[in-house]
């Protein structure tokens, strides 16, 4: 078993945390052709990165997400 920092019990809460603050923020927003703006993959790779960074809120997540996935 993997003792992993980044899939303790507390950050695999703030992962979802992050992961839920992003797709309430991004998930909904659609193009001109009413296809999703953002990926899902976007989406989780940015609540990813932001929660193996040691980040431990949603402070400062969309201008990451929009400086570096949207």
């Amino acid at each position: 078993m993997t003792e992993d920092w980044r899939y303790s019990d507390d950050r695999m809460k703030i992962r979802q945390k992050v992961y839920s603050f992003l797709l309430d923020r991004f998930g909904s927003e659609l193009n001109e052709n009413g296809e999703p703006l953002h990926s899902m993959q976007s989406i989780t790779e940015c609540a990813h990165d932001w929660v193996s960074q040691g980040n431990v809120s949603t402070s400062g997540i969309v201008k990451y997400y929009k400086a570096y996935y949207a």
